[in-house]
């Protein structure tokens, strides 16, 4: 059996034997494929360190993270875009829009957005898309922008029902992450009415740590209770779950 975390941020642990040991115990679990988002442009050397320690197991993505826009956001993209890396990136990400901590920079946040999803298609790569409080947002640029190249991971999806529909019908897949194992979160009930074809896992480590570890650092290897949940969502075996969602990951990211 073999789980894909499409998202976590496993890098920022800066030791290296703590870092080793989350390794361990992600392959303990079976999560042997592990894709990284760095956030800005002080991140992208973190997740290439990662990267180079595991290059069996562990992907890099780019991209200027929505809450890491400033007016000064041009200049930072440039320079992670202009970065030579000995590893090949499967996708830029994550990028998006967040008005949940600063709603004044809408519009820059849009920029960046639209940029990066302009990199992406040059790339013909993928994008994974963070999106808090912003949904609509989001969805009228992809609507923009949306051709044969746009494709990607609605990266933390706790929508409705429609909005998962709509993701789907424009060609992204959904990142359900610990959110699901929440007990009065809803997003059991949505997922339980969404294909499994259409479902990608991730943790977002360290954070959004899913039950029984929910108010502890969230950790890779805790994708296995992610997987466990679907499975018992779709009453399946968990190996069905991992070996559907790795699947979807591969199509994506073409790894």
């Amino acid at each position: 059996m073999v789980l894909t975390d499409t998202h976590t941020h496993l890098y920022y642990e800066a030791d290296a034997l703590k870092r080793a040991d989350l390794m361990r115990r992600c392959f303990d679990q079976g999560v042997d494929r592990l894709f990284l988002p760095n956030v800005d442009l002080a991140s992208v050397s973190q997740v290439f360190s990662l990267v180079q320690d595991y290059p069996d197991n562990c992907f890099a993505m780019l991209g200027l993270h929505p809450c890491h826009v400033t007016p000064n956001w041009e200049a930072e993209l440039y320079m992670i875009s202009a970065i030579k890396f000995e590893h090949p990136i499967y996708a830029i990400g994550e990028i998006g829009i967040d008005l949940y901590w600063d709603k004044t920079t809408l519009a820059i946040q849009q920029q960046a957005f639209k940029k990066q999803i302009q990199w992406a298609k040059s790339l013909n790569l993928p994008i994974v898309i963070h999106c808090r409080d912003a949904f609509d947002e989001v969805y009228a640029i992809l609507q923009q922008e949306s051709d044969e190249k746009l494709r990607g991971i609605f990266h933390c999806f706790t929508g409705t029902l429609e909005q998962a529909q709509k993701v789907i019908d424009l060609g992204f897949y959904l990142g359900i992450g610990g959110v699901v194992t929440y007990k009065n979160s809803g997003l059991d009930k949505i997922v339980q009415q969404i294909d499994v074809k259409h479902i990608v896992l991730e943790t977002d480590s360290p954070y959004l740590t899913p039950v029984p570890y929910r108010g502890k650092p969230n950790e890779s290897s805790y994708l296995s209770y992610i997987a466990q949940k679907l499975a018992d969502l779709y009453e399946v075996d968990m190996e069905h779950i991992a070996t559907v969602t790795t699947a979807n990951s591969k199509q994506i990211f073409g790894v």
